[in-house]
């Protein structure tokens, strides 16, 4: 019975481990950071393998079974919550705001590039404000901008590709030669 315990165990632990790298190499693949997802991937898979060949091997005990879907439901938690706090990526916080010009000094005086419109929402005229940020400081942000206009209405979307901050946008060596042809 020990053994069959420390092997419960060790499916837990090993499961928590492939199904939290999967989560963040997820994250990886869908910002485009190849090289990160590549190697997640490949540590990632070869844990399952080990794991998934002992549980069917013994399939006969259920308490592996049990381990294994135990381990994937706390490796989907696990893995969230490492990504939460690696929070890697950037962002676009949307802000609408009645009190737009107020706000949009305010939040470049703390040092953030803001970028101006002007919309008509449900009650009337508005500002539409967008920041883009890194999504660490995304909540500081909101923070900011609900101490300033409690009432305001935010979005936040999540950013693949960001031009540079002299305007050049990131270029491949394939697409330089398209664009040097124009």
């Amino acid at each position: 019975m020990p053994s069959v315990l420390l092997t419960c165990l060790i499916i837990v632990v090993a499961r928590i481990t492939d199904v939290s790298l999967g989560t963040i190499r997820t994250i990886n693949v869908v910002q485009g950071r190849r090289h990160v997802a590549l190697m997640l991937g490949f540590f990632e898979v070869l844990i399952w393998v080990f794991v998934v060949s002992r549980v069917i091997s013994e399939i006969r005990q259920p308490a592996y079974a049990i381990a294994y879907a135990l381990g994937f439901a706390l490796g989907n938690w696990v893995g969230m919550t490492i990504e939460g706090r690696l929070a890697m990526g950037r962002q676009v916080v949307h802000i609408f705001s009645r009190l737009g010009p107020e706000m949009a000094t305010a939040l470049r005086e703390a040092g953030l590039r803001v970028t101006q419109f002007d919309g008509y929402g449900r009650d009337g005229p508005v500002q539409h404000l967008l920041i883009e940020i890194g999504r660490r400081h995304s909540a500081n942000v909101i923070g900011q901008a609900r101490t300033i206009d409690p009432r305001c209405f935010y979005m936040v979307d999540d950013v693949r590709l960001v031009s540079s901050v002299h305007g050049q946008l990131p270029a491949r060596a394939g697409w330089r030669a398209v664009l040097q042809r124009k």
